[in-house]
């Protein structure tokens, strides 16, 4: 069985770092998904884990 979790992201270090914390526990990225705001922009960043 799959678990799976989605974290956000404001700036691609910040992303990097949330992606290799979350490989640290076994996580796996399966999509990043960049969307714009009025004044920035966010990644939201999904994981896969089997359990």
């Amino acid at each position: 069985m799959k678990e799976y979790k989605v974290l956000t992201a404001k700036t691609p270090d910040e992303a990097e770092a949330v992606m290799n914390q979350m490989a640290r526990q076994g996580w796996t990225v399966t999509a990043v998904t960049k969307w714009d705001t009025t004044m920035a922009y966010r990644l939201a960043i999904t994981f896969e884990k089997n359990v």
